[in-house]
């Protein structure tokens, strides 16, 4: 193991500790616990909150979209570790402007148990909560099993699009309702190149050959649906988009928007040479593309690998997603819609 830490059991803490020290204009935290992330000024008065949660070791997933536009508070658990419900009831308190609590989470066993705790404990405090757990990941399920799917990049956009709706002051129902019609509209696929370490194990989490990918494995390492060896890109994304674009499906004429997301240590030149593929292939079969997000919006530490994400838009998605945003780790300006 070859990282810039200290202690390995001290990771997450010293992380934490260093960006609130880095953006205390935009981040702070609740109940003298700084794994209880929330946005500076909370809460915020007849505001719906929204809070998600999960493990460290995916940045900016999950507490770098706290702020103007997105979420209000994120719960953080160790690397790969969900948080604990009364981390989670904590940031819902903090979060809680009195239009209730949205939570917006990945289909992990471990998070839906401990939200649900949270959920429960928040309704001894008289703050309605609603639920929206993310699962959009193709490679993890098959069509007609969407409820057994992880969910992986694209909850990104389920963060911009209810963040966006919380942010005109909608009701909670209006909130979820667009969370959940952003998750039916979105599909990802992934791919890894190598393997990463979980400071605290010190040893790679799984292996993967000089010459070897693994299709559609997870970010926290889970198998994916084909192991075999290293292709060049463009039949790689011609691999992954098979599954995305039939699972919808995306038909000729539909408007999407793309993300490109790396998962730790894949330059950003190769995730524009895997988006160049990918517009080709939209191009040809005549989705037009209204926006594309290349970068590290979902990482696995320092896993090699990518991941393909499409969000199918309506009008009201469309504009959702066109309003700005602005956290520590994301930013947007207002796109013309």
């Amino acid at each position: 193991m070859k990282k810039f830490i200290n202690e390995p059991k001290q990771f997450v803490d010293e992380m934490l500790e260093g960006i609130l020290l880095a953006h205390p204009d935009q981040l702070a935290f609740a109940a003298g616990d700084r794994r209880c992330i929330v946005r500076a000024g909370s809460p915020i008065k007849g505001k719906v909150g929204i809070a998600t949660g999960g493990g460290s070791g995916h940045l900016p997933l999950f507490l770098g979209y706290v702020g103007q536009g997105m979420l209000d508070g994120c719960s953080v658990g160790g690397v790969f570790q969900s948080p604990s419900a009364e981390q989670m009831h904590n940031v819902t308190r903090a979060i809680s402007g009195g239009a209730g609590v949205l939570y917006i989470y990945g289909n992990y066993g471990g998070d839906i148990m401990n939200f649900d705790m949270a959920r429960d404990m928040a309704a001894m405090d008289e703050i309605l909560v609603e639920q929206v757990v993310g699962a959009e990941d193709v490679a993890s399920a098959p069509k007609g099993q969407e409820g057994k799917r992880r969910g992986v990049a694209g909850i990104f956009f389920l963060y911009k699009c209810a963040g966006a709706m919380a942010d005109t002051l909608a009701p909670l129902s209006e909130v979820k309702r667009i969370a959940e019609k952003a998750g039916a509209n979105v599909r990802t696929m992934g791919v890894a190149l190598s393997p990463n370490i979980v400071p605290e194990v010190g040893t790679p989490q799984f292996s993967l050959g000089e010459n070897e990918m693994e299709i559609g494995m997870g970010i926290h390492g889970e198998p994916g649906i084909r192991r075999g060896p290293l292709k060049k890109v463009d039949a790689i994304v011609e691999e992954m988009m098979g599954p995305v674009l039939s699972d919808l499906p995306f038909p000729s004429g539909s408007e999407v928007a793309v993300l490109i997301n790396g998962l730790g240590a894949t330059p950003k030149e190769e995730l524009y040479l895997i988006y160049r593929k990918v517009g080709l292939i939209l191009k040809e079969k005549k989705i037009s593309v209204f926006h594309v997000y290349v970068g590290e919006f979902a990482t696995s530490l320092e896993m090699a690998g990518a991941s393909i994400s499409l969000l199918k838009l309506d009008d009201e998605l469309k504009k959702l997603l066109a309003r700005p945003a602005r956290t520590a780790f994301f930013e947007q300006v207002q796109l013309q819609a």
